[in-house]
């Protein structure tokens, strides 16, 4: 991996790694590196970046979404993607902001790729011209897009998608998205009985840091 860059700005930092925009001879990107995790997190963190590579790797092409540049197993160096984070410019009204974020959806998981985290607005992005786009894969799920897990998966991350626009955007949503906010997954209620009191236990209690209701850990 070429070292002859410079960081422009740290954008975040927590126990997995820090992720900073960076300047080289490719032009702006990003990178995660893991060599400022905490040696006993070092191989969780390294699974976590293992993971978004090989799916935005599967993603390769696809607009809207990073694409891979580099991974060595320290650092992953990922395209830029010039926006803000949804909790930084709602898309307060914007009907096609959200038309566009479905069909950005139904791309990704026709790619074999479920986001899996997509509760939260740092990882949904308003672009410079108010496109949506999709970063931080770490949770990915890959697989075949018609089985039964993938598909139950990408309803999931459709429900996520569709809460957020209940929050900015309720006036335009269907009749059948409304029925589709009403369904709760035996996937949703297992998370919430047994997996979310944990991550809550790890995260606040054992790394010390807030998720603040999904806008990301606080540097």
């Amino acid at each position: 991996m070429n070292d002859d860059v410079i960081e422009i700005t740290a954008l975040k930092a927590d126990s997995f790694g820090r992720i900073a925009l960076m300047r080289g001879s490719r032009g702006v990107f990003v990178r995660r590196d893991l060599s400022a995790s905490p040696w006993w997190l070092r191989f969780p963190a390294w699974r976590l970046a293992r993971r978004e590579a090989r799916a935005i790797a599967q993603l390769n092409g696809l607009a809207d979404t990073p694409q891979l540049l580099a991974w060595d197993g320290v650092r992953l160096d990922r395209s830029y993607m010039e926006g803000a984070a949804m909790y930084q410019k709602p898309p307060r009204g914007d009907v096609a902001y959200f038309h566009a974020a479905r069909r950005l959806l139904l791309q990704v998981h026709q790619r074999g790729v479920a986001h899996n985290d997509l509760a939260k607005e740092a990882n949904w992005l308003v672009l410079s011209d108010g496109r949506p786009a999709l970063i931080d894969f770490q949770l990915a799920v890959l697989g075949r897009p018609r089985s039964r897990w993938m598909r139950l998966l990408a309803r999931e991350d459709l429900r996520h998608l569709l809460k957020h626009k209940r929050t900015y955007c309720p006036e335009a949503l269907t009749p059948v998205e409304r029925r589709l906010l009403k369904r709760h997954s035996w996937l949703r209620d297992l998370w919430f009985r047994t997996g979310k009191p944990v991550y809550r236990f790890v995260t606040r209690k054992l790394l010390k840091w807030e998720d603040n209701e999904g806008q990301g850990p606080k540097p």
